[in-house]
């Protein structure tokens, strides 16, 4: 049978039409990614846009969109974001910046907009400052670490054509601009009122939204991320453990163990200063030899040891991180942590306190005190004050003689409630 040329010609054109509309399918499964960003820069929100970006093609993706509203946070992870939007770009899918109004791009926020392909601003939306801050660093350290992201901020604003001097300017005299100003000087690309327009602008109003939020596992890293909850764990948990010595029960020291445990990963997760991480077990080795002591000091010692280490571990030293914008600690922070150690001290004293009357109650009678090594708190003239696992009692020596304060002595009976004791 033969075919007509123009039933030939019919054919094919209808093939044709067939794949050019097969190929309009698939392009139409493109989407846009839209990442919520509305958290702190940290392990978690890293860990977040890293995973989202990781499996964004040009089959699937035709534009990401980090929807922002951040006060900053740690610069390590802000620059494994910045890889991670630098890899995108490099396939060809661009990576653009929304400030929704009321949101900001600060500290460490504005370096991954500027690291974006575009940056839209909504309404009453600032970006900045950006100037790095090393805790517990020298003024050496904070100018070395701040004129280099100077020129790390002028290298993402040349890259991405935004306004190099503006960029520059929020890092060298730590400076934030406002929406409209950002606009103005030509450090950000527009304005859009909100996503809808701002997908209009960018001429993605015809492609489907998938948004992704961070998932529990990113919220975990974030909380663990936090160094003053780091520290914190680690003090409960030390506090536990020794509550327990006397207390005579697992339960408080598996629970002392999670809490350190969860302490120390978090310090691991943001990559702790070493100097802090020594300075917060240290603190712990007191509070633990307050169980040999029994006097107080090694526990307040521990207490204060702790606290100090705390703020160390978001030190530059002998750490991958190099800094935080903005400062991890504020004001508020401190009186925290001055709470916190009064707190801790007087719980802690608490807690052992009861731990040691709980002990005595399993005794009875003076079999209970005597043998016991007891250091006199008032001297013995002819009545003075001994300190027995802690607690206070009067005393006279065996006999008759004086003795002095600081000194060890045994008890070897008891009258009422006036131990005798001798000298050792």
């Amino acid at each position: 049978m033969k075919v007509s040329p123009l039933v030939l010609l019919f054919i094919l054109s209808f093939i044709a039409v067939s794949f050019a509309g097969h190929s309009s399918a698939v392009t139409q499964t493109q989407s846009v990614l839209v990442l919520n960003l509305h958290e702190e820069i940290d392990p978690g929100s890293s860990h977040f846009i890293s995973s989202a970006l990781a499996g964004v093609t040009k089959n699937n993706t035709v534009a990401v969109v980090i929807d922002m509203n951040t006060p900053g946070g740690i610069l390590q992870n802000m620059l494994e974001i910045i890889n991670a939007i630098n890899a995108t770009q490099g396939h060809g899918i661009p990576v653009y910046t929304y400030v929704p109004s009321f949101g900001g791009a600060a500290s460490a926020g504005s370096y991954i907009a500027l690291a974006s392909t575009a940056v839209y601003m909504g309404n009453a939306t600032a970006i900045g400052p950006s100037t790095p801050i090393v805790v517990g660093g020298t003024s050496l350290e904070q100018n070395h670490t701040e004129n280099y992201f100077i020129a790390y901020m002028g290298a993402l604003a040349q890259e991405n054509h935004h306004n190099v001097t503006a960029a520059q300017i929020m890092v060298s005299q730590d400076v934030a601009y406002t929406g409209q100003q950002a606009i103005s000087n030509g450090l950000v690309n527009g304005y859009a009122s909100n996503l809808t327009d701002f997908l209009a602008k960018m001429n993605l109003s015809g492609y489907g939204v998938v948004t992704q939020n961070p998932n529990y596992y990113d919220n975990f890293l974030s909380f663990l991320s936090n160094t003053t909850v780091d520290g914190l764990f680690i003090l409960i948990g030390s506090i536990a453990i020794l509550a327990d010595i006397y207390h005579g029960t697992a339960v408080l020291t598996i629970v002392g163990i999670a809490f350190i445990a969860l302490g120390l990963l978090g310090a691991e997760i943001v990559s702790a200063s070493l100097v802090g991480i020594i300075l917060v077990i240290v603190g712990a080795l007191f509070i633990f030899l307050e169980a040999k002591t029994g006097h107080g000091v090694a526990l307040i010692s521990g207490v204060i040891v702790t606290i100090f280490g705390t703020f160390m571990l978001a030190s530059p030293y002998l750490s991958s991180n190099p800094g935080y914008s903005p400062s991890p600690f504020g004001a508020s922070d401190f009186v925290a942590a001055i709470l916190i150690a009064i707190i801790a001290i007087v719980v802690g004293l608490f807690v052992r306190r009861i731990a040691i009357s709980l002990k005595a109650k399993r005794y009875t009678g003076s079999e209970s005190l005597i043998g016991k090594t007891a250091i006199v708190k008032k001297d013995i003239n002819p009545i003075g004050t001994i300190s027995v696992e802690g607690i206070q009692w009067r005393a006279r020596s065996e006999d008759g003689s004086i003795i002095e304060a600081d000194q060890k002595v045994t008890v070897v009976g008891r009258e009422d409630l006036i131990l005798v004791v001798k000298k050792q």
